[in-house]
């Protein structure tokens, strides 16, 4: 999905989920560069085949997006990035390149050490200025690498990021007066937190 000038959306279970059900997912923002931060929003749906997946080193990548290791993925960017999900068995260690300005390492499962350091499940890493992270899986572990090149300064406040704060403003108003657009077939509006 891009956002551009602003994107409404709603994410919800489907039907084949019920109270029993349980869901992993990890959802990431990435900057777009200052002239797309008003481009048409979009989103574009890559089916599971589609991603492609390869063995590094002894252990499973799968490339969601962006170039890294001499893959490419399909996906859509709009600036150098990489986002990868690593799977590592247990005693097995990992080299990995920095081809990118930024790269942060996020533990999904198990444990593990990256350059050293412990790696904890639900937290991330980040690496500047080093030329390779090491990973050692202590278990069965999986890690989602993410990273790329810097896009400039950006302000967050709640759903609304942009390189300009006046930009912000101007988002909180339009959504304030419902000229942000509606999901079709879903009434729900969530106001502007306080």
């Amino acid at each position: 999905m891009t956002a551009g000038r602003g994107i409404v959306h709603s994410e919800r279970a489907g039907d084949d989920l019920d109270e029993r059900s349980r869901l992993h997912g990890l959802q990431l923002w990435i900057a777009l560069p200052d002239d797309l931060e008003w481009t048409e929003p979009d989103f574009i749906h890559y089916p599971a085949a589609e991603i492609p997946d390869f063995e590094f080193d002894g252990s499973t990548v799968r490339l969601i997006m962006g170039h890294w290791l001499r893959h490419a993925s399909p996906v859509l960017q709009h600036s150098p990035t990489v986002y990868a999900e690593c799977a590592l068995s247990a005693g097995r260690q990992l080299t990995l390149p920095m081809e990118h300005a930024e790269i942060a390492v996020y533990g999904v499962s198990g444990a593990l050490r990256a350059n050293g350091e412990e790696l904890i499940t639900g937290l991330m890493l980040a690496f500047n200025g080093t030329s390779e992270i090491r990973l050692e899986a202590l278990e069965d572990s999986r890690v989602v690498l993410v990273g790329g090149d810097p896009v400039g300064k950006r302000h967050i406040w709640w759903n609304f990021v942009a390189s300009d704060r006046a930009m912000i403003e101007q988002a909180k108003a339009d959504w304030k007066a419902g000229r942000s657009g509606r999901v079709p077939g879903d009434d729900e509006f969530i106001p502007l937190p306080d």
